[in-house]
């Protein structure tokens, strides 16, 4: 132990890098296990979408407007805690969350799982992996709310 603070006295820069390369993989690792909980891939989404599973745009209602994901429902990330119960018929179902990237639609997801739903997942990569893999973009319809 003796030797090891004699080395950082010596090397202050050399070890202060490797505390902070330590710290950067530490924070891209829980950074990546945050935002893979519950995570499809989109070829993974698609088959759940076709056999009825709600889907959740959590983006904002002009995003929303701009382009969406399907039949998704327009659900503020925000709002989602206050909006559970107009849910709780999905409970035993299949719920697809999504966001722009897929931080907001992990967080959602965990928020679901905790209120008791079975079989939540989020999107993984969110819009911007949907668009990647060139699927397509529905538009909101004037006068039609996203709820």
């Amino acid at each position: 132990m003796q030797r090891l603070f004699e080395y950082v006295a010596h090397h202050p820069w050399l070890s202060a890098g490797a505390v902070a390369a330590a710290v950067a993989v530490l924070v891209y690792e829980l950074r990546a296990r945050i935002e893979a909980f519950a995570a499809l891939s989109v070829t993974q989404a698609v088959p759940l979408m076709n056999q009825g599973a709600l889907v959740i745009d959590l983006r904002t209602k002009e995003r929303y407007d701009a382009g969406h994901i399907g039949d998704a429902r327009n659900i503020e990330a925000a709002a989602l805690e206050a909006q559970i119960d107009s849910l709780k018929k999905w409970r035993e179902k299949t719920v697809i969350t999504y966001c722009d990237s897929g931080r907001d639609g992990a967080a959602a997801a965990r928020t679901l799982a905790k209120h008791g739903f079975a079989k939540v997942f989020n999107l993984e990569g969110g819009v911007a992996s949907w668009v990647k893999d060139n699927m397509p973009l529905a538009k909101a319809q004037s006068g039609r709310g996203g709820n």
